[in-house]
């Protein structure tokens, strides 16, 4: 991971933000993409000097103020604003953000009977590695005929980029595989031996496709959307999720899935033995 995710990040939220979003006219010999340092400055109210440094690395000690200009000037959203925070914080030493320790492997006993509440709906427990902690049986019917749960220590992440089944597993391969990599640098803090080493051995493993996502100046990860899924007896399946952050000392993440829509209704009732119409996420 670079040392500088606050400046690169600062830099890549600048060149998203295009001159007609913040009032400011389009010229036509613009060369930088989105906003040039001078206009964030001005509508920030610092120096194009000091914005400079921020983006360079060369400033690790940010206000508070400052930040929240910056985050104004960028029309930043608040998951933006909270990703700004922690990499403020993790860049200036902050002690609120100590040494990472090794990612959980155990669960709670009111987790595990939150979990078991939820039968039938697929739902899965994950650690900041992405690591498989504990899941339904609703997620095991859907994703155990697709070899992600083989081993003995599964994990989402090294599945999708190791395992050539994932590829018939997600059609949308690509989006996962972005979602999941923001989740990992997301959930880690910068000075995390234990998500370097695991970045390192998939560097290695699984190539270019890791290591590309893992250079791009990281944003924040999607906590809801809709997972399209290929099942060997179901087939095709589309699933809305929900990603519920457990208590910041657990550092684990529980996905929850419904079926968007009544094909995926269907088939998930198919495959649980139940009546249809059982499980549907509600719309509109």
């Amino acid at each position: 991971m670079s040392d500088n995710e606050l400046g690169n990040f600062l830099r890549t939220c600048r060149e998203a933000v295009t001159p007609a979003e913040v009032g400011l006219p389009t010229g036509p010999r613009r060369r930088t993409p989105g906003l040039r340092r001078s206009e964030v400055a001005t509508l920030a109210g610092v120096s194009v000097e000091y914005l400079a440094r921020l983006e360079q690395g060369r400033d690790r000690h940010p206000s508070p103020q400052v930040m929240g200009a910056l985050a104004d000037a960028l029309r930043l959203s608040v998951e933006e604003r909270l990703h700004l925070r922690r990499l403020e914080k993790e860049t200036s030493g902050d002690p609120c953000c100590p040494t990472a320790s090794a990612p959980a492997q155990s669960v709670r006993p009111t987790v595990r009977a939150l979990i078991d509440s939820l039968e039938p709906a697929p739902a899965v427990l994950l650690n900041r590695l992405s690591d498989v902690l504990a899941y339904t049986s609703g997620y095991e019917r859907i994703v155990g005929p697709t070899g992600l749960l083989d081993g003995e220590r599964p994990n989402l992440i090294r599945f999708l980029f190791t395992d050539e089944r994932a590829r018939a597993a997600y059609p949308e391969w690509d989006r996962v595989a972005d979602e999941l990599v923001a989740s990992l640098r997301s959930d880690s803090m910068l000075s995390d031996p234990h998500a370097e080493g695991f970045a390192d051995e998939l560097t290695v493993i699984a190539g270019a496709p890791f290591a590309d996502r893992m250079a791009v100046v990281p944003r924040p990860p999607r906590r809801s959307g809709v997972d399209r899924m290929t099942h060997p007896e179901a087939g095709a399946l589309h699933l809305s999720y929900e990603t519920l952050a457990l208590p910041e000392g657990d550092e684990q993440r529980l996905v929850v899935y419904l079926p968007a829509d009544d094909a995926s209704s269907a088939a998930l009732d198919r495959l649980g033995g139940r009546q249809p119409g059982g499980l549907r996420a509600v719309t509109g």
